[in-house]
């Protein structure tokens, strides 16, 4: 055997033994540990649960039915799960790490998620979480927006009715399909109005792969019973009078369609540019209906904006980024406040943009879904 031959069996042989502990130790965890009932105190002693040990932080207390936010379904990577742990804490996963800052890290903020029941525990949750409940409802109506974004309007059964605020989002349940062996929650924005109590429309656009997305394109029909739970999130009108900029591209769309209505039906009559990003023709929505709002509310202004090839077709509207757009049209010194949802970078994006044209970040506002 040559000496490179050599190496590259002795470091295949390594990566075969490395991966053959990986799985012990995981299917030790999973069959063989035990640790029996541990405690949970939740804030100060406002609630507290005997559970049995092994599973994530996250996942036990849903299964007493205090629900935590989790826009990535429990994979780590959205930090929407935090929650503090004051007492019995794990030491930090390394999956933690890169979601939580260092004050964060130092006031014990933790991904929950990531942290897994192993003995007793005293944590801290806001207040407003002991009242997300969970639904069940049944799909109404399933329509296609676009080629790859369909609204789901779904009428709630168990219990019939829900409160929430123009803005906010709940997780809608994906059960247990073909390669996915257990049942997983996505977060989507709440394109309906609030008016609306029996109901609750979402606007979901199909992600290659993702596992909520292809049970709803290709599995979820209308009559069929849904499981979902909220509201969560802090995304909203604020109370004051001020000019407001509205950003979104693709499912973005979602609480604006909610808030936008809304304030028709309150007449609420703030001033409101409304800057929607989209690839090309096909991926523009609503846009007639939008057009009929700029109509009936004197203060609302729909911009869609294409960034796709502008020898494609033959649109006369605003072209490029929806940053780019947002910057062409909004002027520097604005005393206005900014609304954003979409996609990470877009969001990044335009909170430059937006701080650039004088709008310090304390006024602009989103809700960061991966």
């Amino acid at each position: 055997m040559t000496g490179w031959a050599f190496i590259l069996a002795s470091t295949g042989l390594v990566a075969a033994t490395s991966l053959a502990l990986a799985v012990l130790l995981l299917v030790a965890e999973r069959y063989l540990a035990s640790y029996g009932k541990c405690t949970i105190v939740i804030n100060k002693g406002a609630k507290k649960l005997e559970v049995e040990g092994g599973k994530t932080l996250l996942a036990t207390l849903m299964g007493e039915g205090i629900f935590i936010p989790s826009a990535c379904g429990g994979r780590g990577t959205c930090s929407y799960c935090k929650v503090k742990v004051t007492e019995g804490a794990p030491p930090l996963a390394p999956t933690e790490l890169p979601l939580l800052t260092p004050d964060e890290q130092r006031a014990r903020v933790r991904i929950s998620c990531q942290v897994k029941v192993r003995n007793a525990l005293a944590i801290e949750i806001p207040e407003a979480l002991f009242r997300v409940r969970a639904y069940k409802g049944v799909v109404e109506r399933i329509r296609d927006l676009t080629h790859d974004i369909k609204e789901l309007r779904i009428r709630l059964a168990e219990p019939p009715e829900i409160e929430f605020t123009p803005g906010q989002y709940v997780q809608l349940e994906a059960p247990a399909y073909g390669d996915n062996p257990e049942p997983v929650y996505r977060a989507y924005s709440i394109s309906s109005p609030p008016s609306d109590k029996g109901h609750i429309e979402l606007i979901i656009r199909r992600v290659p792969g993702g596992i909520c997305t292809t049970w709803v394109f290709t599995m979820l029909r209308q009559g069929d019973t849904v499981s979902l739970n909220g509201p969560y999130g802090e995304f909203r009108l604020s109370e004051t009078d001020r000019e407001m900029v509205w950003i979104a591209g693709g499912s973005g769309m979602a609480p604006f369609w909610s808030i936008v209505r809304h304030m028709r039906e309150r007449g609420i009559a703030r001033k409101v540019t409304f800057f929607f990003g989209a690839v090309a023709p096909r991926d523009l929505f609503l846009v007639e209906e939008l057009r009929q709002f700029e109509k009936e509310m004197p203060g609302f202004r729909f911009v869609p904006a294409l960034s796709g090839n502008p020898d494609a077709d033959s649109w006369t509207g605003e072209r490029g980024l929806i940053t780019q757009v947002v910057d062409r049209h909004v002027a520097a010194g604005t005393d206005a406040e900014g609304y954003l949802c979409g996609s990470s970078g877009m969001i990044d994006a335009a909170v430059k943009v937006l701080k650039a044209k004088g709008i310090p970040e304390d006024r602009i506002f989103y809700d960061k879904f991966t």
